[in-house]
């Protein structure tokens, strides 16, 4: 999955790149054929957001804003945000699981 992270307005450091690439990783594990994620780091009238924008297969787009005092929870925000919607997704049976219940 091809993963950008981008800053508007700010710089981030090193390590914070590292935190959101890692919870993108753990969210490629829940959404199934994810194409594209997008994590963008802003500051808007002194309001620090961080944007996740997950593409999935299909044109499914899922994301989520979360708005803190400081970068890194408002990263953990927006990605329990984004894990809340991914959860709701119905998963897809398959044929064969259909074919031993009946």
């Amino acid at each position: 999955m091809r993963t950008i992270i981008a800053a508007r307005h700010c710089e981030i450091p090193d390590e914070l790149r590292e935190r959101a690439q890692a919870l993108i990783d753990r969210l490629e594990r829940v959404a199934r054929r994810s194409e594209d994620a997008r994590v963008i780091f802003d500051v808007e009238d002194g309001a620090l957001t961080v944007e996740i924008r997950l593409h999935r297969g299909g044109r499914r787009l899922h994301s989520a804003v979360g708005s803190a005092p400081d970068h890194r929870t408002a990263l953990d925000r927006a990605f329990a945000k984004l894990r809340r919607q991914l959860d709701k997704v119905p998963l897809r049976r398959s044929r064969t699981a259909v074919r031993k219940e009946a």
